[in-house]
């Protein structure tokens, strides 16, 4: 999974301080250890000192913590404040571990609930399965709309403009089967909506293969969505397709639980 936000024109009324900061947050937060200020000056595209003014002021607001012998920079457990209440157990988030459990039984695979974010999707909730061999994914990764099956059965369902928005950002190339062109992606989309799900055949990764649904809310809006990815050594074309009917299930029940219109053929 890729760690990317969206980055539209800049509205109105928008602080360009406030953005860099926040920006230096994200830095600091995919970081697998401390940071230096060059360190986040070199990933920020920045002078050192004003990298180090914006930790300095990350800092001080207690988003971030600095060792006082390596003078290097990590996030402070305050950060995790601010996603208590949008993470908090209520009754939606029973309904979606429920789900998971239900399904990871029937096919023994780890399940994966990802949410529109941006021009990504975040896993918010993962339930682990009991196969031994498996792709791991954790809790707050981002992945790409565009060549991943969680990202694609997202995009699928949203309007035209969006759409645009996120072929105008780019479509990288992660894999050997990676779709880059803008109208063999629209084919794709529309692919996905008729049949209700998608699949990830060397998309994201050359050894990896994923297939997700998506979760219907009230007015029939998709922000949400279910996936399983595996080795392909272990996930053939013909398990994804084994998948596919337990998982549309799982789709239909919880979209009507939602208040939403699930898909049907």
């Amino acid at each position: 999974m890729v760690n990317n936000s969206r980055r539209g024109d800049t509205k109105q009324g928008t602080s360009l301080t406030a953005l860099k900061a926040l920006r230096a947050l994200e830095v600091v937060a995919e970081a697998r250890e401390p940071l230096s200020a060059q360190d986040a000056a070199d990933r920020l595209g920045t002078d050192k000192v004003s990298a180090y003014r914006m930790l300095v002021t990350l800092e001080t607001a207690g988003y971030v913590v600095r060792d006082e012998h390596s003078r290097r920079y990590s996030l402070s457990y305050k950060v995790i404040s601010l996603s208590r209440n949008l993470l908090a157990e209520n009754e939606v988030t029973k309904l979606v571990t429920q789900t998971l459990h239900e399904l990871s039984v029937t096919t023994k695979e780890t399940l994966h609930y990802s949410v529109l974010d941006g021009n990504a999707a975040v896993l918010v909730h993962r339930v682990k399965g009991s196969q031994l061999v498996n792709v791991d994914f954790q809790i707050g990764d981002r992945a790409s709309l565009h060549c991943t099956s969680i990202g694609k059965v997202l995009l699928a369902y949203q309007d035209t403009r969006y759409v645009d928005e996120v072929v105008a950002h780019g479509l990288p190339r992660f894999a050997e089967n990676t779709v880059s062109d803008p109208d063999q992606l629209r084919v794709e989309l529309q692919r996905i909506r008729a049949q209700g799900y998608a699949l990830d055949d060397h998309e994201f990764s050359d050894t990896m293969r994923c297939i997700a649904v998506p979760i219907f809310s009230s007015g029939g809006r998709v922000q949400s969505g279910i996936s399983i990815s595996g080795p392909d050594s272990r996930f053939t074309i013909e398990k994804l397709h084994e998948l596919k009917e337990p998982m549309l299930e799982a789709s239909r029940k919880l979209s009507q639980h939602l208040g939403g219109i699930p898909w049907s053929a």
